[in-house]
């Protein structure tokens, strides 16, 4: 067998590797072999490329390589599972920065010059969407991490700037197809600088309701990036791996807005969450105009009689780490004769899937954490629900209130239950910014404090109730 034909059945055992790692992530009781299918495929593509009779740079390549594999096992054993949005958006603007370079360097490397016109293009595109990519996903790592604002910059004219970067873009396709050495190198340059001004401009624009979409969106950028410079570079792999992964975070994206009942283009374009605010009583007279507190102490009673309980996590539960004192609860409740299970929004936290990898974290079972359609019938045979950290994915105003923004969002029916419990920290309004009619509600209780210090006391005073029911 030559070298070429073992380069491509290595190639392809590796693209079914990769295929299978998608399949594995597709579940929590599947998601660890799934990792492993993953690693095992990067490892034998890595291995096969360092084979390749084109590579000889080895003095080069392998210190490239160990100080990648360093700084990926630094950030594994240092980022906490809270810290995953903003990680994963780093990791999305390496995989910009990386096209952006290699495309440059296939074009100062590339002996034909003008005359491959085909070759061009595929740089050309390859740099163009990696450096929106780089930008892009520099702002949503900023964003995450709270260093910018979640509120959309909504510039005057922002749609016709937008255009006009992307017309100015394909624009200078043409002196750079036809330019050669520095003649081309020039608009190239231009180009890279345009676009990353729309990868910043566009992100921008986007609230921090919307960056879970935004992440899955970025995601399936850099996949299409890595297929463009599989084209670049006659890379079968890099090709397959890269449709891989741009498909399935452009499906991901679709599923995530058609959970919040928009589209594609309403996210990326139209702004939402400008309006940021307190949440405030309703003044129509229609029902209540206060809101109802409850203590530690109450919360308590109210879980001692239950025996349905079901737990709504969001991104403010993230935010505390409060996942592990969450596990200590569930046992309790669970020792106490409960039925304990969770209530997974789609769009919950500021990933896709956040919710679910910090309770797979705590070692909470896999089978008592339903997606929001399995459980939203069972509501109403609730005794109490703990929404913590949650705001816009309980909103009543998502199925009642045609003038709300969020109208028409399928949401977590909490409502229906005979008790709500809200765990926040104060009154205010969710990344949509606008007010949450279940804060009113006669069913609801407001439970305000730190959601980890709060669930901890819950968890000893539940404990002391058992022991003192024990003894």
């Amino acid at each position: 067998m030559n070298q070429d034909v073992l380069l491509a059945l290595s190639y392809i055992v590796a693209s079914v590797l990769f295929i299978m790692s998608l399949r594995g992530l597709s579940s929590q009781e599947t998601a660890r072999r799934g990792n492993l299918y993953g690693m095992i495929g990067m490892a034998l593509a890595i291995v096969a490329t360092f084979l390749d009779g084109r590579v000889d740079a080895y003095f080069m390549l392998i210190p490239a390589v160990a100080a990648g594999a360093l700084v990926g096992i630094w950030l594994a054993i240092r980022v906490a599972m809270t810290a995953m949005p903003e990680l994963v958006a780093m990791l999305h603007s390496f995989v910009g920065a990386a096209a952006v370079l290699v495309g440059m360097a296939s074009y100062l490397g590339h002996s034909e010059g003008p005359h491959d016109v085909v070759h061009l293009i595929e740089v050309y595109i390859d740099i163009f969407i990696g450096a929106i990519t780089f930008t892009g996903s520099i702002i949503a790592f900023l964003k995450l991490r709270g260093s910018l604002s979640g509120r959309p910059l909504l510039l005057p004219g922002r749609h016709l700037l937008n255009l006009a970067l992307v017309l100015g873009s394909i624009g200078l396709a043409i002196p750079f197809v036809g330019g050669e050495g520095a003649t081309g190198l020039v608009p190239m340059l231009i180009m890279t600088g345009l676009a990353g001004l729309l990868g910043i401009h566009m992100v921008m624009a986007i609230g921090g309701a919307d960056m879970p979409v935004v992440v899955s969106l970025l995601n399936s950028y850099s996949g299409w990036t890595a297929a463009a410079a599989g084209f670049m570079l006659g890379n079968d792999l890099l090709i397959v791996t890269g449709a891989l992964v741009g498909s399935s975070g452009a499906i991901l994206s679709v599923i995530m807005c058609r959970a919040m009942n928009r589209s594609i283009w309403n996210v990326v374009f139209s702004g939402f969450g400008a309006q940021a605010g307190v949440a405030k009583p309703t003044s129509d007279g229609d029902g209540p105009t206060e809101i109802f507190e409850i203590d530690v102490d109450g919360t308590v009673a109210e879980l001692m009689q239950a025996k349905q309980v079901i737990i709504v996590p969001g991104y403010g539960m993230a935010v505390a780490r409060a996942q592990h004192a969450v596990r200590e609860l569930t046992n309790l409740l669970r020792e106490h004769g409960a039925r304990v299970r969770f209530g997974i929004h789609p769009v919950a936290g500021r990933l896709p899937g956040h919710m679910n990898v910090l309770l797979a974290e705590a070692n909470i079972p896999y089978d008592i954490v339903l997606e929001m359609d399995e459980i939203n019938d069972d509501f109403a045979e609730t005794d109490v629900v703990l929404v913590i950290g949650a705001n816009d994915i309980v909103n009543p105003a998502a199925k009642t209130d045609e003038s709300s923004t969020i109208y028409g969002m399928p949401v977590l029916e909490v409502w229906d239950a005979k008790r709500v419990v809200m765990m926040k920290r104060g009154r205010s309004a969710g990344y949509a910014g606008i007010d949450n009619p279940l804060f009113y509600l006669e069913n609801t209780r407001m439970l305000f404090g730190d959601a980890k210090a709060t669930v901890d006391s819950l968890v000893t005073e539940l404990r002391q109730q058992a022991q003192a029911e024990a003894a």
